[in-house]
C-alpha cells in the first residue's frame, strides 16, 4: 500500500476533522436533494421513454434535475429560502415546521446531515485530510445516499453504483486501498457472489431475493476494498441486516412478508470494514477456519 501524500495534517488532527464535520453537514444537506429528487428522475426519464417509443406526448417536458427546480415545501410549494436551508440550524429554529403552513418536516433531513457530518469527521480523523481520506469522503457520501434511496425505493440506482465502482478502480489503479489487481477481482467476485445467491434462491423458490443493485453495489466495495474484504463485508452485512429485520418486525411490528432493502446493511459493512476491516477481516477468517 502506498504512503499517502498529505495535503493539509494528518490522522487525528481535531481541528481538521471539525472542518469536516462542517463542510459534512454542508454536503448531507445536498445528499438530501439527491436521495428526494434522483428516484423522480429516474421515474421521469421512464414515463418519457415509454410515451417517445409509443409516439406519445412527453408526459414530463419540464426542467427536473439536482439542482432545478429550487427547493421548495412539498406540502405547500413554499420556496426554502437561503436562511431556511442551513443544515441542521434551520430545522431546530424552525421547530421542525415550514415557515408558511406549518407543515411537519421529516426530521430525516437534519438526520442526514448529521449523518454525513459526523462520518466525515471520523474519517478525516482515521485516514487524514490526504487524498486517501478525501477518497474516504466520497465513498461515504454516495454510500449515504444509496442507503436512504434503497430504504424509500428498494432501487439502487445505476447513477450511483456505477460511479462508486469506477472510482474504486480509479482510487487503487497505484493501490491507495488495495493492489489493483485485487480490486479488479474484488468488483468481479462481488458481483458473481451475489448474482450466484440471487440465482440460486429464484431457482429454489421462485422468487427474486434481492435486487440487481445489491450486486452492482458489492461490487463497488470490492473494487475499493478488494476480494480479500469480501466474506468480511457479507458476514457484517448479513448480521447487521438480521438484527435490523428482527427489530423491525417485533419492535415495529414490521410484516414478516414485507421485503427489507438489503443496500443498507452492505453500506454499512462497507464503511464498517473501511474503518477497521483488517482486524475484522482476520476475525472471519479465524472463525471460517
Amino acid at each position: 500500500m502506498l504512503q499517502d501524500t498529505l495535503l493539509f495534517a494528518a490522522p487525528g488532527n481535531l481541528p481538521v476533522a471539525l472542518v469536516a464535520a462542517l463542510f459534512g453537514l454542508i454536503v448531507g444537506s445536498f445528499l438530501n436533494v439527491v436521495i428526494h429528487r434522483v428516484p423522480k428522475m429516474m421515474e421521469r426519464d421512464s414515463a418519457n421513454y415509454v410515451a417517445e417509443e409509443s409516439g406519445l406526448p412527453l408526459p414530463h417536458t419540464d426542467r427536473y434535475n439536482l439542482m432545478l427546480p429550487h427547493s421548495n415545501c412539498t406540502a405547500c410549494g413554499h420556496r426554502i429560502t437561503a436562511m431556511e436551508n442551513i443544515p441542521v440550524i434551520s430545522y431546530l429554529l424552525l421547530r421542525g415546521k415550514c415557515s408558511a403552513c406549518k407543515a411537519p418536516i421529516s426530521v430525516r433531513y437534519p438526520l442526514v446531515e448529521l449523518l454525513t457530518g459526523v462520518l466525515s469527521a471520523l474519517l478525516i480523523w482515521h485516514f487524514g485530510s490526504g487524498w486517501t481520506g478525501l477518497a474516504t469522503l466520497v465513498f461515504a457520501w454516495l454510500l449515504i445516499a444509496m442507503t436512504f434511496i434503497d430504504a424509500d425505493t428498494q432501487m439502487l440506482p445505476d447513477d450511483l453504483t456505477f460511479p462508486l465502482l469506477w472510482a474504486g478502480l480509479l482510487v487503487n489503479i497505484n493501490g491507495t486501498f488495495v493492489p489493483l489487481q485485487e480490486a479488479v477481482i474484488g468488483a468481479a467476485a462481488g458481483y458473481l457472489a451475489l448474482w450466484a445467491v440471487y440465482w440460486a434462491f429464484k431457482l429454489a423458490t421462485g422468487k427474486e431475493g434481492m435486487g440487481y443493485g445489491d450486486f452492482k453495489l458489492l461490487a463497488a466495495l470490492g473494487a475499493w476494498l478488494g476480494w480479500t474484504m469480501l466474506p468480511t463485508i457479507i458476514l457484517l452485512s448479513s448480521v447487521v441486516g438480521a438484527v435490523v429485520g428482527i427489530g423491525l418486525i417485533v419492535f415495529a411490528k414490521r410484516g414478516r412478508d414485507k421485503p427489507i432493502p438489503f443496500g443498507p446493511y452492505l453500506a454499512a459493512a462497507g464503511l464498517i470494514a473501511l474503518l477497521y476491516g483488517t482486524p475484522l477481516s482476520r476475525l472471519t477468517m479465524g472463525l471460517t477456519g
